[in-house]
């Protein structure tokens, strides 16, 4: 195997951010800009020498050529092996599984998860570890300090993978598995939950609409709802993974999936609805009409996660992002476990988990999961969600309303202004930060009281390592949140995420429009942050 290094110079862009390294397919596609974070990477790891790596993506636009250059790359930095999944699929939590179910020494998850693709969408990139999660930020450190003076990277002269043929081939010297990638993902979920009383649910008449978005969780939802549990086909709706995701944006939110949700508000719409994003690590859930927050979705999870076989003992623990809603902490304190709060970015529960410290995990941004992998998995939430109804025999309404009525209701929204000007972000978020301290005793209007306003900073209880600036909080005396910070996961300019909350106690109003119940706060953030005055936005990008 004749080993090439070949010259290069370094790019000043290539941070990993929450999630790896974003950016538009057009910067990826800069001469040896995708060779140089590679090379970064492999530069960054001890120990690589003769040990297996995991690749696969989303199967989103370039995903196919990066696939054939990490190989190769792979190949020439000494891993005696890389498994990839056919065609180059691996949804991220199947990756994760991947990596621990066979041991390897990491793994390369291609994928902008619920980002557009196509020539002109996003590509992304990043590293996770043996542990199956996403590298830490001792390594992303490493591997961005490494990509500022990069002057080489190493590769081999080999033909392309047939990525298409399952089987053993060679590049150099180098083993390449192609392995069906649903068949270990699937035989997982098996061992978790009751996949015969799934399939009696449905086989009783129960109807479902699952939208994969042309991403890739089709062909996991094909093999599993509709294959093993007896869905009528078409159960799965775009359910073949596209380089553009069919044109659309693969995030599975009320925007996105607006047909959906209105589907499942008339009487002729199924029982429930569940789509997933466009690397398989999110999820949405609305039943006949109810939508389900990803907020209250982890709560309701958690509390009911007994009910399917891999969770039968009970859960140890619940890990919750800083801006979701604190309605998970309320079911933590009823079964005496412990309740976390962590920044923003699922590498921030590995550790826990790890440790045995949470069992389940979540984030308001739809991504949900549980120690079974190290990444959020939106098949497993749906498919959780579908056991807790074949067990209970009542309707997700049912399962909501009766939630509320013992735990009382966190009213929750999130407000996203994207590709907001950088300089305008930042500088909205430096005045608010500097307002922080004369915040705590102030009271505006009748209710609101802050009780503490701040800059989080998290200290992991397992390694001791602190993250400082994690978010905006303003928090009240009767419970209610202002939270802002900027997001790390889009592309272009700067995401603002507002997040307001407020507690509804188990006896009171249960039933008020989210936008109406939280109004003050509304109205107060705007007071005190600005937002749509200093970035001449009439509203916000999203709402959920």
């Amino acid at each position: 195997m004749m080993i090439q290094t070949i010259k290069t110079t370094p790019y000043s862009d290539q941070k990993p951010g929450t999630s790896g390294l974003r950016k538009r397919v057009t910067v990826f596609k800069q001469p040896h800009y995708i060779e140089n974070f590679l090379q970064a990477i492999f530069d960054s790891l001890d120990g690589i020498a003769g040990q297996t790596l995991v690749i696969g993506g989303d199967g989103r636009y370039y995903n196919d050529v990066v696939i054939q250059t990490a190989i190769r790359m792979a190949a020439a930095n000494g891993f005696g092996k890389v498994m990839v999944g056919q065609n180059g699929l691996l949804s991220t939590p199947a990756a994760s599984h991947v990596i621990r179910h066979y041991k390897a020494f990491g793994g390369l998850v291609l994928s902008a998860s619920h980002n557009p693709g196509g020539p002109d969408g996003d590509f992304g990139i990043k590293y996770n570890i043996g542990k199956g999660g996403p590298a830490p930020e001792a390594i992303t450190e490493a591997v961005y300090e490494r990509s500022k003076v990069i002057e080489r990277y190493k590769t081999i002269d080999a033909p392309d993978v047939a990525l298409q043929q399952i089987g053993t081939q060679m590049s150099g010297d180098m083993v390449v598995e192609v392995i069906d990638p649903v068949t270990d993902y699937a035989a997982l979920m098996e061992t978790l939950f009751d996949f015969e009383a799934i399939a009696k649910l449905f086989a009783s008449g129960f109807t479902m609409t699952f939208d994969a978005m042309n991403a890739i969780t089709g062909p996991y939802a094909h093999a599993i709802l509709e294959d093993r549990l007896g869905a009528p086909k078409g159960t799965v709706k775009n359910g073949t993974p596209l380089p553009d995701f069919g044109k659309g944006h693969p995030d599975p939110n009320l925007v996105y999936c607006k047909d959906m949700f209105d589907l499942l508000m008339t009487p002729e719409g199924p029982d429930f609805g569940a789509a997933s994003d466009g690397d398989g690590d999110r999820n949405l859930i609305i039943g006949k009409n109810r939508f389900v927050t990803p907020s209250d979705s982890l709560a309701l999870l958690a509390a009911n996660a007994h009910l399917a076989p891999g969770y039968r003992d009970g859960i140890v623990g619940i890990a919750r992002s800083m801006p979701t809603s604190a309605a998970a902490d309320r079911v933590a304190e009823k079964l005496g476990i412990e309740m976390h709060e962590t920044p923003t970015g699922w590498k921030f529960f590995g550790n826990l988990l790890d440790a045995g410290r949470v069992t389940i995990c979540g984030e308001e941004s739809a991504g949900t999961g549980s120690d079974h992998v190290r990444e959020k998995d939106g098949l497993w939430a749906v498919l959780l969600w579908l056991n807790i109804i074949a067990v209970r025999q009542q309707s997700v309404d049912q399962i909501v309303r009766e939630h509320w009525a013992s735990y009382g209701r966190n009213y929750y929204t999130r407000h996203d202004y994207e590709e907001v000007d950088a300089a305008i972000a930042g500088t909205l978020v430096d005045d608010l930060r500097a307002q922080l301290p004369g915040l705590v005793g102030q009271n505006f209007g009748e209710d609101l009281q802050v009780a503490y306003a701040d800059d989080f900073k998290y200290h992991d209880p397992v390694d001791g390592s602190t993250s400082a600036k994690q978010g905006i909080r303003i928090g009240f005396t009767d419970g209610s949140r202002i939270v802002l910070r900027l997001s790390g996961t889009g592309t272009v300019g700067a995401t603002l995420r507002l997040y307001l909350e407020r507690y509804e106690a188990a006896d009171g109003r249960h039933d008020l429009d989210t936008q109406v119940a939280l109004g003050p706060l509304i109205a107060l953030s705007e007071r005190l942050a600005g937002i749509q005055q200093r970035t001449g936005r009439d509203e916000p990008s999203v709402i959920t």
